[in-house]
């Protein structure tokens, strides 16, 4: 990454350092520490951790951090969505959301990623100690991720907790994320110039607040514009530095 890039998206983390922590971490602290317990203690998700590096695309901005973040974030809204059901019920639904998560885009760079993704994942878990219904709704949920076509039905609320968790805990990455990291790994793999990034900025704002009106989850709805906000803030403030830059300097 050039040294101007770097500088760029070092000002959008003190941005977003600055707006303090999204009411979704604050308000679901609780779910959130669970979470993210399971997520380094659990031997099934320490073995996929391992295993799915291969698949994932960190110069993409789609890379283990991402993934990560999404694994958290899902099992948090499982564990929110979940509060009156059974703990071994939830225990499940949190492992299944997380191994959705980890594996939701390991062939992110495919046109029809999210099936290619689910079929991949089916491949990946074959070994396993995951059973097929498992296996089943961990591939619907990453089928399921994104806003680009119909859902398929899901049949049954387990699946569709895990499915609707995954939705919005990817969608979450639309907040201070996209514009704190995603962006600008994405910028530097297309090598494209300061210009080039000026002129998608707007779009990138537009996709962002267009993504709190399709989340899922109550947990989602409830939190979600807070984070799509947020970004949106990182994202204005760093579409105005840009500019000013440009004007004194080549970015073409």
């Amino acid at each position: 990454m050039s040294n101007v890039l770097s500088g760029f998206k070092r000002e959008a983390r003190k941005i977003a350092s600055s707006l303090g922590a999204p009411k979704f971490y604050i308000a679901c602290a609780a779910d959130y520490d669970i979470s993210h317990e399971h997520f380094f203690d659990n031997p099934i998700i320490f073995r996929l951790r391992e295993d799915v590096i291969p698949f994932l695309y960190d110069d993409y901005g789609h890379g283990i951090e991402h993934s990560k973040n999404v694994a958290i974030d899902a099992g948090a809204i499982v564990l929110a969505e979940s509060k009156e059901q059974d703990r071994e019920g939830v225990r499940r639904m949190v492992l299944l959301a997380q191994v959705a998560g980890l594996l939701h885009d390991v062939c992110r760079l495919d046109l029809d990623h999210a099936r290619h993704s689910a079929e991949t994942s089916r491949r990946i878990l074959a070994s396993y100690p995951l059973s097929g219904e498992d296996r089943d709704i961990v591939a619907y949920a990453i089928a399921n991720h994104e806003n680009t076509g119909p859902v398929e039905p899901a049949g049954d609320q387990i699946r569709q907790t895990v499915s609707d968790a995954l939705h919005d805990a990817d969608v979450f990455r639309w907040g201070p994320d996209h514009f704190v990291t995603t962006l600008w790994e994405i910028c530097d793999y297309q090598d494209w110039p300061i210009s080039a990034t000026i002129e998608r900025f707007p779009t990138a704002m537009e996709r962002a607040a267009a993504r709190a009106a399709g989340l899922r989850t109550a947990t989602g709805r409830t939190y979600g514009p807070d984070l799509m906000e947020r970004g949106l803030i990182v994202g204005r403030r760093m579409y105005a530095l840009m500019r000013e830059y440009c004007e004194t300097h080549p970015c073409d």
